[in-house]
């Protein structure tokens, strides 16, 4: 008995100790052809980031005290919180100094309603032309859930709030998010780079559906070479809207780069993750594409990362009335919370006079 666990001991020390290794090297080294190189660290910050953007208690993320804000994000100074009541959206805008970064993270479907929206991902069309970009076609809903709501105006005015603020400090804007909020990251993305003139960009996205076709997904790669879509082994939702093999050009078609996440175990006693990045046509057969995407449990964890609400409500929002002199609605309803100038305060917002929405 001694021996076989000393055997198991050993041979989980040599996989964590190969699996060490093979991150540094994919960390350290950029890929053959030149793209940028994945960065597992900052994976694993950025899946903290987007699990943020789901809680529902503004206070907490406006002072950044919530359960989720903690480990890898710690210090992270909250600019704009964008809650569009009219279209269940949630986005923030801030900057991580650690990372001399604007981080803009984007929240997903709420998964009270996913079983919903898994099903009608299979039956979504190419519908819009992407302007100025010829035969590139993508979703109308995805493309207007970023551009035709409150959202992109909020994060666009955040963005330049944080530049005045904060100035050459910043060389970075980091986008991220994940299911639906990961397609609204990537045209985000997209947006600050064609429309805004911004130079350096990066893009992670965790099990975000396809948004567009082939021509579009070549000219996306062109623009914003900096991205990466994580997977997580049979999360179903980066197989869809389905892609088909023999019309790739009138079809859905995921942009580079993939990097697909495998659970595995040893023995059925030690469980870790694998990182595959994936070769530049978005359609790996080798990666998340060698499986059947059936798992709505991989999709709502990454890294070990909820990615969900905590209730079950849709569009649940809890506000202090501490944080009322930072917020505002609009005419149909939708909250924004606005920093104006840099908190020097260390804010432990009370809970008395919270109210729901």
């Amino acid at each position: 008995m001694v021996l076989v666990l000393a055997g198991i001991y050993c041979l989980s020390s040599f996989l964590f100790t190969w699996e060490s290794f093979s991150l540094l090297f994919a960390v350290m080294l950029k890929s053959y052809d030149g793209r940028p190189a994945y960065n597992h660290t900052l994976a694993l910050t950025l899946v903290e980031y987007t699990s943020a953007v789901y809680m529902s208690d503004l206070a907490q993320l406006f002072t950044w005290t919530c359960e989720r804000c903690n480990g890898l994000t710690k210090g992270f100074q909250v600019i704009e919180i964008i809650v569009d009541i009219e279209y269940c959206l949630q986005a923030y805008v801030g900057v991580a100094k650690d990372l001399n970064a604007i981080i803009i993270a984007f929240r997903g479907t709420q998964e009270h309603s996913i079983q919903n929206w898994i099903s009608d991902l299979f039956w979504k069309q190419l519908d819009l032309n992407y302007p100025d970009m010829p035969d590139a076609m993508v979703h109308h809903g995805f493309y207007t859930a970023y551009h035709n709501t409150t959202v992109r105006p909020a994060v666009l005015g955040a963005v330049k709030r944080a530049k005045k603020f904060y100035g050459e400090n910043i060389s970075t804007i980091m986008v991220t998010g994940h299911s639906m909020g990961g397609a609204m990251a990537a045209f985000c993305g997209l947006d600050l780079v064609i429309n805004e003139g911004e130079e350096n960009v990066q893009v992670m996205t965790f099990g975000q559906p396809r948004i567009g076709n082939a021509d579009f997904a070549s000219y996306y790669r062109l623009l914003v070479p900096n991205t990466f879509r994580i997977t997580h082994d049979h999360d179903i939702v980066p197989h869809l809207p389905p892609y088909f093999y023999y019309f790739p050009r009138k079809t859905y078609h995921h942009f580079p780069t993939e990097v697909w996440v495998r659970d595995l175990s040893v023995l059925k006693l030690v469980r870790f993750g694998v990182e595959k990045v994936c070769d530049n046509t978005g359609e790996d057969p080798t990666c998340c594409r060698s499986v059947m995407g059936r798992s709505i449990s991989d999709h709502l964890t990454y890294f070990g990362v909820d990615l969900m609400c905590e209730s079950w409500r849709q569009c649940n929002i809890v506000m202090s009335n501490e944080v009322e002199r930072y917020s505002r609605k609009d005419s149909k309803g939708n909250i924004f919370l606005s920093r104006t100038v840099p908190s020097t305060e260390t804010n432990t917002l009370s809970k008395t006079g919270v109210s729901s929405i």
